[in-house]
């Protein structure tokens, strides 16, 4: 299938993004570079520490889009900056094929879906999640996923395949096949989507919302939420909250704060 112009505009502004973020990886305020050896291969992720770690602390997980890094992640969601207390990790991706873009498969992203890539990103979670329990200790009703484009995939594959380490999940521009979707068990979720995304038609982003929707049984029609975001009850005590902008394919600039509203009222904190 060709692309379309705008998607071939936009592939190129993620090459080049993904470039000029490579060469500022360092330039990192308030996050530690953290690291560990994953069947031979290196693993990174840009780390925000509370300055006093509770124990059992939130902990946030932030998956970048194809093309992005982890530096981009926490420029782009801050929600390290917008909920200080809370333990976020912003992990790298490694090269990975795109599903639409990137066929070389050259710039850095996450398998999207269970048993993809040989799992290696499952097990990266795995590794990363291990090392906040042994530091700080682990609770399920406080730990949380974000993650955009590519990174929403990851987000995904991590609700149908570790969703019971989850209290919550936010995954933006993306889509939850419905083959995946059927290994998963209902938990809140905040849904980002854009009318006029050139990449992943937002036809295909609604018939997953709605496919959300069904798994948490909440409500069709939703009622206004914030920022113009829309929350649909559920009958699971797993509310939707869908947050639909006229925008393409990027977040909205709120959708950082937004999505850690959303995450707060989940861990009953404000």
């Amino acid at each position: 299938m060709p692309w379309s112009r705008a998607a071939v505009v936009l592939a190129a502004a993620l090459l080049a993004t993904s470039v000029l973020v490579a060469r500022q990886r360092d330039q990192a305020p308030g996050l530690e570079r953290h690291s560990w050896t994953i069947n031979g291969a290196e693993r990174t992720a840009l780390v925000a520490i509370p300055k006093q770690p509770q124990p059992r602390p939130i902990t946030v997980f932030v998956f970048h889009g194809h093309g992005g890094n982890s530096l981009n992640a926490a420029r782009t969601f801050r929600i390290h900056e917008s909920w200080p207390e809370a333990l976020v990790l912003y992990p790298q991706g490694l090269p990975t094929v795109g599903q639409i873009t990137d066929p070389q498969g050259r710039l850095p992203g996450w398998q999207h879906v269970p048993g993809g890539e040989g799992d290696r990103d499952l097990k990266f979670f795995d590794v990363m999640l291990q090392w906040v329990a042994e530091k700080y200790g682990v609770d399920p009703s406080r730990t949380f996923a974000a993650g955009h484009s590519n990174g929403g995939s990851m987000v995904y594959t991590l609700w149908a395949a570790r969703g019971d380490r989850f209290a919550a999940f936010a995954p933006s521009s993306s889509v939850f096949r419905l083959d995946v979707i059927a290994r998963a068990k209902p938990k809140p979720a905040f849904i980002i989507a854009g009318k006029q995304d050139a990449l992943v038609p937002f036809a295909t982003q609604e018939r997953s919302l709605q496919a959300v929707l069904r798994l948490n049984q909440a409500d069709r029609i939703g009622t206004p939420w914030d920022g113009g975001a829309v929350r649909h009850a559920s009958k699971t005590a797993a509310d939707v909250i869908a947050y639909i902008h006229p925008g393409g394919h990027p977040m909205p600039a709120d959708s950082g704060v937004l999505i850690t509203r959303f995450l707060k009222s989940v861990a009953g904190t404000r």
